[in-house]
């Protein structure tokens, strides 16, 4: 059961990736398909971890690959290509712009193979190239199918499963982070390790935008009527400079005489804030309603009051101007990020809105 937990995504493709190419293979032998492999190949390559994914792959090598039948059937029929030089030739037209295009655009590569496989085996395999091309927009479409509905009826993975769960992971770091960092108030973050946490934070939140991307599609495609994942990811974003303004005001031990009096309200503040992300990453993966934010509230109100009380009693006045400045800098930051944990919530609400059986559990 924990293999299954911790690589159910991998698991969950692979059956797919399975499913869809014996699938393509036995429909490909039933309509007789003269090459049914590559309508096996297609399912299995176009086969994506979520559905948005798989429909974008899909889309796209259908029009590669009619772009390059129809291009490799114009040169064909126009060029006279008997001999070695003249066939030379007529690949030669016939691969330059489909590889400039195959260089614009990457998901269009598959019309360079195509146009050369209409070419090579109309003179090969003695077949018209029509016959050959309409042969290969046939194996290609049904691979294409039948990875699509594989996609939609097996063990379906949706692309905003996949961004909770995502955005789950960072939140969850992140939660770790504030608390490291709130400790270096008195022992600086360097010394704590920080900077290692803050790569892992940067890369779940790209994470993050690409899973965004891929639930965009779906919802592009009317496959989905799951909320718009982009507030979502402007909330991570924000979530994340929030801490890098935090970590920049940490660099070093706050001043003593400042020290003293913050260290404790920024202690409670970062259990605080750990446990709201901590509660708002289970409830994005449960979708349910997000954790109350009071008890973070308090305690960064608690650190407002302590700022206050270092303003009060002038413990800033001797201090070098750079030490003064992370002292404010810090409580603007976490000023931030306590308007941004607002925001979070805003977003795990409407998440929780749509019931959690309407959408397929995460991969």
């Amino acid at each position: 059961m924990s293999v299954w937990r911790r690589h159910r995504a991998e698991l969950r493709l692979s059956l797919r990736m399975t499913v869809a190419g014996l699938a393509a293979f036995l429909l490909g032998h039933l309509l007789g398909l003269p090459q049914a492999y590559w309508a096996v190949l297609t399912a299995v390559i176009v086969m994506q971890a979520n559905v948005g994914a798989s429909f974008e792959a899909t889309l796209d090598r259908l029009i590669g690959t009619l772009g390059g039948a129809v291009w490799g059937v114009a040169v064909a029929t126009v060029m006279p290509h008997a001999g070695l030089a003249a066939l030379a030739l007529a690949l030669t037209v016939t691969l330059a712009p489909m590889a400039l295009v195959g260089a614009f655009r990457p998901t269009y590569r598959v019309a360079s193979i195509t146009a050369i496989i209409v070419l090579l085996s109309a003179r090969t395999q003695q077949v018209g190239a029509l016959t050959s091309a309409v042969d290969r927009v046939l194996d290609i479409g049904l691979g294409g199918v039948v990875a699509l509905a594989v996609a939609l009826l097996v063990l379906p993975a949706r692309a905003h499963a996949l961004l909770a769960e995502t955005a789950g992971d960072a939140l969850e770091l992140m939660a770790q982070h504030v608390v490291t960092l709130l400790e270096g108030v008195s022992a600086g973050p360097e010394a704590l390790g920080t900077s290692a946490l803050g790569d892992r934070i940067r890369a779940a939140v790209a994470r993050v935008e690409a899973a965004a991307e891929e639930a965009a599609r779906e919802r592009g495609h009317w496959l989905t009527d799951a909320p718009d994942p982009q507030p979502l990811v402007r909330t991570m974003r924000r979530l994340r400079h929030d801490l890098t303004m935090v970590s920049r005001a940490v660099a070093e031990p706050l001043p003593a005489p400042a020290r003293s009096t913050l260290e404790e309200p920024a202690a409670r503040a970062a259990a605080g804030i750990a446990a709201l992300l901590r509660g708002a990453a289970s409830a994005l993966a449960a979708r349910t309603p997000p954790p109350a934010l009071a008890a973070a509230g308090r305690a960064l109100a608690d650190y407002d009051a302590a700022m206050a009380e270092v303003r009060r009693r002038g413990l800033t006045h001797d201090l070098p101007g750079d030490a003064v400045g992370r002292i404010f800098g810090l409580a603007f930051a976490l000023e931030q990020l306590g308007h941004d944990l607002e925001d979070l919530a805003d977003r795990v609400r409407e998440l929780a809105q749509r019931p959690a059986a309407r959408e397929e559990a995460g991969p």
